[in-house]
């Protein structure tokens, strides 16, 4: 416990806010949570459920520059833009293609593994006597391919992975439809992970979380941040709703809307949303054994409390643009390919927004010039993955001690104004 119990304000109730307010509870300091919607709301309702600690592999894989066309112009290609956003999109698009060479791509992928690569063990140690530890299942993690040549053709992130510690076996033929007869014929190979793991319903644990972190004396407020107060160099409070809480330190979690908040804090960070898309099977005839990557598709089907859900696709169009129907068909069409004779009673469907930065990695640390303000977001598609260590992170540095890995890589300072 810290000697000097301080206030702590997290906006933002995503998995990165609560964590870090579970994490400071248990420092004994005084926590506010602070979120528009509500704990568990936003993106962290909605992801592919996956502990996924092997993608540390970014998209900005070398390569990427000689498939976009093809998959802009494809509707069978997991890659969406909606045309009239272009412009806005392109200075941050023209940062992001830069990190396309090996090197990049090396340095993005070791910076990630501290992150996300102990997920599941992260995800164990924030849920220990929560109630929520219930959503938490250990399992293996499928990658599946038409073919061992698919496979092969991926050689470099799979390379990358092997660098970084991961283990893992192959699965062909025969061997793969009797480790899970639910797979479609026409797949014929497959990598299979262990020591990976699935929350059976995102939302409901997120919001489990939060509900004892209240319970363990946090402060939860539904309301709009106005500004953020300072007094020489100093935080010393925040404007939400009708009050101002006086406070120590300020955690901005607000995932891809975090851009408006950290500017005014003298971060110009060239951050995008990478709208997600999911479609849940209701009460399925069926479901595989474990999460699953389909790899053609580049979407997850993860089985999930009484549903599967089916999520992933990419498409570029902004916050405010309402949800496209071709990626929800996509994922559709997959789903009948990938596993045939499915049934299902009914459907829902969900877009939301994945907060991805022009280098593919999270702001994780103090925002330099100004004593207590924190940044906490930015983590692509492995959000729910990250974010327990992410709040374990943020706690120690706001508790003056130093963490056990190298924090640099995600330091708020590279994107000072």
């Amino acid at each position: 416990m810290s000697a000097e119990r301080k206030t702590h304000v997290i906006v933002g109730a995503g998995i990165v806010g609560v964590s870090t307010a579970i994490w400071l509870l248990r420092e004994g300091h005084k926590v506010v949570l602070i979120d528009k919607a509500g704990p568990g709301e936003g993106t962290s309702f909605g992801n592919g459920g996956v502990l996924a600690s092997c993608a540390i592999v970014p998209v900005t894989a070398p390569g990427l520059l000689a498939k976009v066309p093809k998959m802009l112009l494809s509707p069978d290609q997991p890659l969406f833009l909606k045309w009239g956003y272009l412009p806005r999109l392109t200075p941050w698009l023209v940062r992001y293609l830069r990190h396309t060479s090996a090197g990049q791509t090396k340095r993005i992928a070791a910076a990630q593994a501290p992150i996300i690569g102990d997920s599941l063990a992260d995800h164990q140690a924030l849920a220990q006597g929560t109630g929520a530890e219930k959503w938490i299942h250990p399992s293996d993690y499928l990658f599946v391919y038409p073919s061992r040549a698919q496979f092969e053709a991926e050689a470099f992130g799979w390379a990358l992975r092997r660098e970084n510690g991961f283990k893992w076996d192959e699965l062909e033929g025969d061997a793969l439809h009797q480790s899970d007869p639910a797979f479609s014929s026409d797949l014929k190979f497959a990598v299979r992970l262990g020591n990976h793991g699935r929350i059976a319903d995102p939302g409901q644990y997120v919001k489990d979380l939060a509900r004892h972190a209240v319970e363990s004396g946090a402060r939860l407020i539904k309301a709009e941040v106005q500004d953020i107060v300072r007094e020489n160099g100093a935080v010393t409070g925040l404007r939400a709703g009708d009050e101002t809480i006086a406070c120590d330190t300020v955690v901005v979690a607000t995932g891809a809307w975090s851009k408006p908040l950290a500017k005014t804090l003298g971060i110009k960070v060239p951050l995008e949303s990478e709208r997600g898309y999911h479609v849940e099977l209701w009460e399925p005839s069926f479901m595989p054994r474990t999460p699953v990557m389909v790899t053609s598709g580049k979407f997850v089907a993860t089985p999930m409390e009484g549903r599967l859900r089916l999520a992933g696709v990419v498409e570029f169009g902004g916050l405010k643009a309402p949800a496209s129907k071709a990626p929800f068909a996509l994922l559709r069409r997959h789903i009948a390919q990938t596993f045939p004779g499915l049934t299902w009673k009914r459907e829902t469907e969900w877009m939301g927004h994945r907060p991805a930065t022009s280098d593919s990695l999270p702001l994780i640390g103090e925002v330099p010039g100004l004593s207590g303000a924190f940044m906490g977001f930015g983590h692509q598609h492995v959000g729910l993955t990250g974010g327990p260590k992410t709040g374990r992170l943020l706690a120690q540095m706001i508790s003056g001690r130093k963490p056990n890995i190298d924090v640099a890589p995600y330091s708020p300072s590279r994107f000072t104004t």
